[in-house]
């Protein structure tokens, strides 16, 4: 195995929580720089690795072969461009692009390059989402009617500083954490017919979208994406219904709060969700009728890495296309405009 040299173009939240713990247990990858400008916070995960505060120390060190963007939004465009034309394969933060013309643009460039691009959507490594994708593919509520999907959080404050709280309408929740469900509803049911959203500003003395409410109409159902920062008592993450039964959700993966811990993805029984936060399924199948809970797949997104290394090294399907991601970005476009128009936009 000839390990993918590495760099970490940030070791904030991302760094420290997503990326950096699924990197220290894969012998598949060897982090070789950092990029910290003020802290020396990657020290203690990756004691041989070289702290740099200049993103062209990364560009021009040879032997680096993988970047992974995961700076703020407004820096992802920029700086994949240029890792790409140095000749780096390259892992983008969701979301992918601030625009979709900017997402079509890096796409060009990985292909005029030769390099690989994908976008982090760890979220499809949810153990919660990928047992939903389980109970659609076996067909367990026969034509869905209803899908709806919460993403909701409790911060009934601004934390001043951040550039998540300040700058235009693709810095809130739409483009922070809209683009894990949107993925999610884009793997499970693909293109959309049309996008009909509604997007607020409600905690006091707010500056950007902190609430959404998107439909996404598709042959005989709708699928209904929120996600709120003033949700205190959460309610079920997934609510299917068909035409034979429906499955809920209650309770968000468990991998993002054992992983603050200090927690690494290579522990046993990683990811395994508590039989209390198992789905309930009521349905019927082949005429007999099931009501029970159903063990949640266990999660890792370790596995988004692993997936990685085959894609560089053998050429394997990459788990994230990019195209994929811009269709993400496309959605949530659309969203903004019916906002914006308070109409339904039809998604071509």
């Amino acid at each position: 195995m000839k390990p993918i040299v590495t760099a970490l173009c940030s070791f904030g939240m991302s760094g420290q929580v997503f990326h950096g713990p699924s990197l220290k247990v894969l012998p598949q990858y060897k982090i070789h720089k950092v990029l910290e400008r003020n802290h020396r916070i990657s020290e203690k995960l990756y004691p041989m690795a070289t702290i740099v505060n200049d993103f062209d120390k990364i560009l021009h060190d040879p032997v680096v072969e993988l970047v992974i963007v995961n700076t703020p939004d407004y820096l992802h465009f920029e700086m994949a461009k240029m890792a790409m034309e140095a000749g780096k394969h390259v892992v983008v933060e969701k979301p992918f692009a601030k625009t979709s013309e900017e997402a079509v643009k890096l796409i060009e460039i990985a292909k005029h390059n030769e390099v690989l691009l994908t976008v982090y959507q760890n979220r499809r490594l949810d153990g919660g989402f990928q047992t939903v994708r389980k109970v659609l593919e076996n067909k367990f509520l026969g034509r869905i009617v209803e899908y709806e999907c919460h993403y909701d959080r409790y911060r009934n404050f601004i934390q001043e500083g951040s550039w998540k709280e300040d700058g235009d309408e693709r810095t809130g929740v739409l483009f922070n954490l809209g683009p894990h469900i949107v993925d999610q509803a884009l793997v499970l049911f693909g293109k959309p017919k049309t996008v009909t959203a509604n997007l607020s500003v409600l905690r006091t003395g707010g500056r950007t979208t902190d609430q959404f409410h998107i439909r996404l109409q598709y042959d005989g159902f709708v699928a209904t994406l929120r996600c709120s920062y003033l949700v205190r008592e959460m309610g079920p993450q997934f609510i299917i219904h068909g035409t034979e039964g429906s499955f809920v959700k209650m309770a968000t993966d468990p991998q993002e709060e054992m992983l603050k811990l200090h927690r690494l993805p290579d522990e046993p029984d990683w990811g395994k969700e508590p039989q209390s936060d198992w789905g309930k399924l009521n349905t019927s199948i082949n005429g007999a009728h099931f009501e029970g809970k159903v063990e949640t797949i266990s999660g890792n997104y370790a596995h988004f890495y692993k997936d990685l290394y085959e894609s560089i090294r053998n050429g394997a399907e990459l788990m994230v296309k990019p195209e994929e991601a811009l269709m993400t970005i496309r959605i949530l476009e659309a969203c903004l405009v019916s906002n914006r128009e308070q109409k339904t936009i039809p998604f071509i």
